[in-house]
């Protein structure tokens, strides 16, 4: 049977109901405007009733508040972060490609086409129009000058930019981990709060705000199980088990644990590509493993910035082990090659020393030789760093660096270096296979810096200089040898002597000729192979389109990522939006919700006050 005053316990529910859905429609209103807060609403449901033991069976209990819950929809959390992912990766490869597109970009008196059209109107054809004059041939040569500038300025911008972005890799890397240890801490105050049966949801609103900011970095993907009681299977604690992942599946946060990555620094005899900066990083799990870079599910800034930094268009040095042996107490190792990039010297893009992959296996290398045979077949000795050994590893696979299929800065680099060793080759040849005006010997134009033993010094590009293109035939060459390999286009330079004086310029083919400017007919071979792509070709046009070929791959690139920035901007907003309306704060929303909840604080009241006149009726006018 139910107590005299029932009726005031049950209406005491109500005021208090009312109160925790009045404050809570309070702190909607305040939180309004703040990022990443989650609409809250008390969830409340009919008390259990009583066994009246009457006719009418139950009376009603009043109201229960059973918790204060956000409104949200992880569906749309987990679309959003989808979306963010992509738009982080294009982001990022819209602002640098932006960047690369103007480096290469014509002006009109700086860029490529310009230089290289006035090499060849006005410095090469002012020599056939002058000839025995040393001013024409003077100006010829600070034509010349002029694309080595090119040149060597470009690759310095790619190598400026390489390292921006590098850089950039490590900050992302350390917000990871920034990110990373704040949703840990996180878990650990949910889980303490929630197992006593309360809603941590300010919290968890800040937890997702930060899963949220991850997402634009790196993929993610969320994991959230209910923690069970170990003496009863069926029964929730209250707490969960938190689990995030990135790039692929990647552990970072599992509930209190958190997995660290740190940025390694390559040593200067450690690259991937020949015209890689020192020092580019590589990333590590703390105390584990290297952290997984090039599976393909992997998006965000990171992916970008490391595609930009290290897209080699998928061409990259791998092949099958044929055979080993030792010699001088080194392991040399036989690496037979198919790929027609990887036949063709000039496109060589093998690091002089590096790390090599042999059976999934890291080894140290420090030179290599290429060889092709008779028949065309084409193989590359590695020579390992003192110490690294391993047995037979017949037909395995081996690799340096891996396949990334963007047209990153590796790219650039390599098809500028490409350019310059078959025009510095052909430039050469001419020049070297001509005469002075005096009669003597001409000499090469373009040549290389490095560093030897005595310090700086100069390519010489003798008998053993070849590029072993599509057209060569059977020979060796070493990554140490004096070869067009070693020609890049950071070093290539103007040979000394033909700097310091322009009558070393071999522009004629008969040391005896005296008619004239037919004399000067190496001049006109020099102009005809610098137009005609018979004579010099670079991706099947003449040497003069090389612009619009790397201009068209940049152009491409640059647009498609700010396209699809654009597009994933504008979804961006859209899934922005449609979160808004399920957990936003709508204040108009929240003011119509605050005047019925008055009402209802109001009743509850006035119901208080009525009973309250009530037993003071019964108990001071009846004495019950």
């Amino acid at each position: 049977m139910a107590s005299t005053f029932f009726g005031l316990n049950i209406a005491g529910s109500g005021l208090r109901a009312a109160n925790a859905a009045i404050n809570t429609a309070a702190n909607n209103i305040a939180n309004a405007d703040t990022k990443g807060y989650s609409r809250q609403q008390v969830i409340q449901q009919a008390a259990d009733p009583l066994r009246a033991f009457a006719t009418y069976g139950c009376a009603g209990a009043g109201v229960q508040t059973l918790a204060i819950e956000r409104i949200r929809d992880e569906f749309y959390d987990v679309k959003y972060r989808e979306n963010e992912t992509s738009y982080g990766e294009y982001s990022a490869k819209n602002y640098y490609m932006q960047l690369i597109q103007d480096y290469f970009d014509d002006d009109g008196t700086t860029g490529f086409s310009s230089i290289f059209t006035n090499m060849k109107a006005v410095g090469t054809q002012e020599v056939l129009k002058n000839p025995g004059d040393a001013t024409s041939k003077k100006d010829f040569m600070g034509t010349v000058e002029k694309l080595v500038e090119y040149f060597n300025t470009s690759a310095k911008n790619l190598e400026r930019l390489q390292k921006d972005i590098n850089d950039e890799i490590k900050v992302k890397v350390e917000t990871i981990n920034s990110i990373a240890k704040e949703i840990q801490t996180l878990n650990k105050q949910i889980n303490v709060i929630e197992l006593s049966g309360s809603k941590a949801n300010e919290l968890r609103d800040k937890r997702d705000l930060l899963v949220d900011q991850l997402s634009g970095i790196v993929d993610v993907e969320v994991i959230e199980n209910p923690v069970y009681d170990t003496n009863d299977p069926d029964r929730e604690t209250g707490a969960t088990r938190y689990m995030v992942r990135i790039a692929g599946g990647q552990p970072l946060v599992d509930d209190n644990k958190r997995y660290e990555l740190e940025c390694r620094a390559r040593e200067s005899n450690n690259k991937v590509n020949q015209s890689d900066i020192t020092g580019l990083y590589d990333i590590y799990w703390v105390g584990g493993d290297m952290f997984n870079t090039t599976n393909s599910r992997m998006g965000g800034e990171l992916a970008g910035l490391l595609k930009l930094r290290d897209g080699n268009n998928s061409e990259y040095f791998y092949g099958k082990v044929g055979q080993t042996q030792l010699v001088d107490g080194k392991m040399q190792v036989t690496i037979d090659v198919t790929a027609d990039y990887l036949k063709d010297l000039n496109k060589c893009t093998l690091a002089s020393a590096g790390t090599i992959n042999i059976g999934n296996t890291l080894y140290r290398y420090d030179g290599w030789t290429f060889e092709r045979d008779a028949d065309g077949n084409c193989s590359y000795t590695i020579t390992l760093a003192e110490g690294q050994t391993f047995t037979s590893m017949l037909g395995k696979s081996a690799s340096v660096g891996s396949g990334i299929d963007y047209q990153g800065i590796p790219y650039y680099q390599e098809q500028m270096n490409e350019w310059v060793r078959i025009f510095a080759k052909a430039m050469n040849d001419i020049l070297k296979s001509g005469y002075t005006d005096d009669g003597e010997p001409g000499c090469q134009m373009f040549t290389y810096d490095y560093v030897d033993a005595a310090g700086m010094a100069e390519g010489k590009f003798g008998d053993g200089a070849v590029l072993f293109s599509g057209s060569d035939g059977a020979g060796t060459v070493s990554n140490l040898d004096d070869s067009y390999y070693r020609l890049t286009a950071g070093n290539l330079t103007l040979f000394d002597a033909l700097k310091a004086n322009a009558e070393l310029l071999g522009v004629k083919t008969d040391p005896n000729q005296t008619d004239g400017e037919s004399q000067y007919d190496n001049m006109t071979l020099l102009l005809d192979t610098m137009t005609d792509e018979k004579k010099l070709s670079f991706r099947s046009t003449d040497a003069g389109q090389f612009l619009t070929c790397v201009l068209g791959d940049i152009t491409l690139a640059a647009g498609s990522a700010e396209t699809f920035e654009e597009n994933y901007e504008v979804l961006r907003r859209t899934l922005d939006n449609q979160r808004l309306s399920i957990s936003g704060v709508d204040e108009d929303e929240e003011a119509l919700s605050v005047v019925h909840l008055q009402d209802s604080y109001t009743l509850a009241c006035k119901m208080i006050s009525t009973f309250s006149e009530i037993y003071d009726r019964l108990i001071l006018e009846t004495g019950v």
